[in-house]
Formats: C-alpha cells, sequence, structure tokens
C-alpha cells in the first residue's frame, strides 16, 4: 500500500527520502530510540522503529512500545473539557473559579476574569511559573540525572502532590501578571493542570480515569496509561535516556521517570505509536475514531480554531497548535518535551494525513521530524522549512535596547548580548548569533530551524521581555507593568 501511494500520488518513492532525513536527524541528536508513523485517510501508511528502546540490552522499538508523550497530554485535557461541554456540565465560557473557589492569582479582579477558555488557550496572564518543578519533586530528588542545581531548586519548596497545594502554592506566589485575561499568551503548564483539577470536580471522577474511561479506551488506546506502576511492569517500555552536556558520559541510561499527579493534565501521559496514530482520527475524522464518536464535529472544530495568535502564522486552540497554511493545508499538532521525551503528534484534514513521533531523549527536534514527514508525503523536500523569514535593517545604536538577563519562573536563564556588532543569544551554555528579520523581531538558527525571538515593550516603550517558542520571559529587575 505505501509503495502504490507513493507512485500514484506523489510520483516519488517519499518513504525513502523522509527516512533518509530522519535518520540523519536522529543521528545528529544522538537519540537511542524513535517510533515514526504516518497514517493516510485513516490508515496507517508507514510505521517504523528506528534504533533501540535499550541500547544495551538490544531492545528494538516496535509500534507497541511504550514512550512518554509529555504536553501532548494538553490535547487530552482539551478533548476532555469538551467532552464536559457537550454533556452540559460546562461551558469553555465559565469563570475557572466557579468549579474553583479557592483559586487566587495574586490579584482577586484578575482571578475573577479568568475563564476556561483562557486557561485552555494559555491567555490567563500567567508568566512560567515555578509550580511543576515542586510537582515532580517525589520522582526528580531520586534521580541521578538531576543536576546539583536542579537539587538546590527543588529544595525551595515542599513537594506540590494534589490540586489543593497546587492552588494554595499559586495563591501564595507574588506574581507579575502579564495582562488582561485573554490579552497576553504565555504557555502554562499551570493552567492546564487547574483544568485537571476542574475536570475532576465537574465529573467526580480523578482526572487519570476520566481520561482512560472516556477517551482512551473508546479511541483504543489499550496500551496508554498515567500509571507508572504499569508503564514499569510493562514487557515493551523504553527505557528513558539523558544527555551529560558538560562531562564525559554523553547519552546514557536514566530509567527514573518523572511524575506529578498535581500537573498530570498538562503531561504525563504514555503512549505508544499505534495508539497515537489512532488517537489523530478524534481530529482527521471529525471525532470519529472507528465506530466511536469522542466528539462531536462541533467540538472538533472549537479545538482546533486558531483561537489566539503567537507567532505569524502560528496559532493556539484548544491543547493544538495551528499552523493556518502548511503546504496548502492547516497543520494541528502538539509536542511535548521531559526528562526521557521529545514527542510531536499532527494532524493535516484537508489531506487526510496524521503524522506521530516519539523518542526516549529530550532536546531531539521532534516537530522537525513530524513536519518532515508531511513534507515528503505531499511531494517537498523533508527538509522544507515550515516559516521563512527575510533580513531587516537595523542599527547597531538600536540594537542596544535588547541587551538584558532574562529569567522565567520554570528556571531558564538566558542572556543577549552584543558581540562584534551583533546581537548574539545565550541559553544553557550556548550562544546563537541573532538575525534581525523585523520590527523587534530576530531569528536564531535552533533545532533544525529558524525559530523567532520577540522582543517585548510596554507602553513606556521599555523592553520588559521576550516571547521565545511559546513563552514570554521577563528582563531580570524590571518591575514595570507590561502592556495591557
Amino acid at each position: 500500500m505505501i509503495r502504490k501511494w507513493c507512485v500514484e500520488r506523489d510520483k516519488q518513492n517519499w518513504v525513502t527520502n523522509y527516512e533518509n532525513y530522519a535518520e540523519k536527524i536522529l543521528e545528529k541528536y544522538k537519540a537511542p530510540g524513535a517510533a515514526l508513523g504516518v497514517a493516510k485517510d485513516g490508515e496507517v501508511v508507514y510505521e517504523r522503529g528506528v534504533g533501540h528502546r535499550n541500547v544495551e540490552e538490544n531492545l528494538e522499538v516496535t509500534k507497541e512500545t511504550i514512550f512518554g508523550i509529555a504536553s501532548i497530554t494538553k490535547s487530552f485535557t482539551g478533548v476532555a473539557i469538551m467532552q464536559l461541554q457537550e454533556a452540559g456540565k460546562l461551558s469553555v465560557n465559565d469563570r475557572a473559579i466557579t468549579y474553583l473557589p479557592e483559586l487566587k492569582f495574586n490579584s482577586k479582579e484578575h482571578t475573577e476574569k479568568v475563564t476556561v477558555h483562557h486557561l485552555l488557550t494559555h491567555t490567563a496572564g500567567l508568566p512560567p511559573l515555578p509550580t511543576l518543578y515542586h510537582a515532580m519533586r517525589r520522582t526528580m530528588e531520586n534521580d541521578s540525572s538531576v543536576s546539583e542545581k536542579q537539587l538546590e531548586r527543588l529544595k525551595e519548596h515542599d513537594p506540590i502532590d494534589n490540586y489543593d497545594e497546587l492552588m494554595k502554592f499559586i495563591g501564595e506566589l507574588e506574581i507579575d501578571l502579564l495582562g488582561e485575561p485573554g490579552t497576553q499568551f504565555s504557555y502554562s503548564n499551570d493552567s492546564y493542570a487547574l483544568l485537571g483539577a476542574i475536570i475532576e470536580r465537574v465529573s467526580g471522577t480523578p482526572y487519570d480515569v476520566y481520561v482512560t474511561e472516556n477517551i482512551l479506551k473508546p479511541a483504543g488506546m489499550d496500551r496508554s496509561t498515567f500509571d507508572i506502576e504499569t508503564v514499569l511492569k510493562s514487557d515493551n517500555v523504553t527505557t528513558l535516556y539523558a544527555k551529560d552536556n558538560v562531562g564525559e558520559k554523553g547519552v546514557y541510561a536514566s530509567r527514573a521517570w518523572w511524575d506529578s499527579e498535581a500537573m498530570c493534565a498538562g503531561g504525563f501521559l504514555r503512549s505508544t505509536l499505534a495508539d497515537m496514530l489512532n488517537y489523530t482520527e478524534i481530529f482527521r475524522n471529525a471525532g470519529l475514531v472507528g465506530k466511536n464518536r469522542i466528539l462531536t464535529p462541533e467540538s472538533v472544530k472549537e479545538m482546533i480554531h486558531p483561537h489566539v495568535q503567537f507567532q505569524e502564522n502560528k496559532y493556539y486552540g484548544y491543547g493544538l497548535m495551528i499552523t493556518a497554511n502548511f503546504n496548502g493545508g492547516t497543520l494541528v499538532e502538539h509536542g511535548g518535551s521531559l526528562k526521557g521525551v521529545s514527542s510531536n503528534m499532527g494532524v493535516i484534514p484537508e489531506k487526510g494525513l496524521a503524522s506521530v513521533v516519539l523518542i526516549n531523549l529530550a532536546g531531539v527536534p521532534a516537530f522537525k521530524l513530524m513536519a518532515a514527514s508531511f513534507n515528503a508525503a505531499l511531494g517537498f523536500a523533508p527538509e522544507k522549512p515550515v516559516a521563512t523569514y527575510n533580513d531587516y535593517e537595523i542599527s547597531i545604536e538600536q540594537l542596544k535596547k535588547y541587551v538584558g538577563n532574562f529569567k522565567s519562573g520554570e528556571g531558564v536563564e538566558m542572556s543577549v548580548k552584543i558581540e562584534d556588532n551583533q546581537l548574539h543569544f545565550e541559553n544553557e551554555g550556548i550562544t546563537y548569533k541573532m538575525r534581525p528579520v523585523g520590527e523587534h523581531l530576530f531569528t536564531i538558527e535552533m533545532n533544525e530551524a529558524e525559530t523567532p525571538i520577540r522582543f517585548l515593550f510596554n507602553e513606556k516603550n521599555e523592553m520588559y521581555g521576550l516571547f521565545l517558542g511559546v513563552r514570554q520571559i521577563l528582563k531580570e529587575k524590571v518591575k514595570d507593568e507590561v502592556a495591557k
């Protein structure tokens, strides 16, 4: 079937083109193992395990190998919210405090305005917060891959084990809110953790149980689970790997899986290539997986609607990212990154195409591999970029206003400096040259793509932060009110 579709549809062997590219990328990033799959009109036309789920024991990856999927979990949370809306148990326009009356975001007035829609679209006004670290503490503190710096950070607060402790922690933080609800986008794991709490309270069922019974089982995702003990007992589960960037270990096996009950809805589902290809059918087939209806077509349409823009041609729906024009179709996708996890799943509904990439090492460009599979299947070069940028003239004097140190509550620290009359961006010990491509907009070459960095300015024309990837990272020691 693969060969027939290639010859008749694309006039070339797209599988060979894609595999050559994928193998090159996986080797470059030293990925131990990966599961790659493509489906057309609901039928799997390509699936392959590359490398090993366990290198030391020479165990290969199969379509049934369990991987972490990290933040792809957020799309399941979006599906669950839409199911509850269909059942008349909530509305995305409801205020979050309707279901979480103890919720507090520094400002009572602000908190009262935040809706379920704002949480779904990362527009509640929350900057990146340190919550996730403390919510994973019990599984991180005994992990040998955790650095001394990370361990010290873990000790700054007691573990966050449940939704009550989560909301108490958030309520006690002194947060510099980014703006009125609905006006500022910044990716927020906390928002999705709170959605998990809403799902649990509205359904009367623990979040993981609700998703298992109402999404996983009807979608035929029999090997997908939130339960870490089930994962560890599986006879076909990947070993997680970590990378030593400063020592001599290189890429090494690190078996500890990070987990969190309080942040479960943001990134802790584990799944397989076969199961995830089933899951993509919800978004390709207007809510149907086989004969089982998971969502109505109207709910799917609402999930994949470009509710908020965060880059040129890039939007966020409900637990899904949308590229409005991708090779003549709409790319609906989400990725994930966590210790031992790089993942991405995507669908182009108009083309009937779906793709899944699962890798057992963080820091591998899974999105690029997914996009490459679509490019190849549609007759383009696998490496075809999703976005291109033109040069923009800027004076050396103007560059000075972008210099600064930046830090987020999630522990990310970065800086922008001028060297040899050019801006340079430094993150995790790596320095990137910055190319001006627009007003306050630069790009860097990172993870096999030209990645935009947009500087943020307030009403006084003072730079207060930058937007990288999907997050606003604020400039250190700046307390000015951000633009509303």
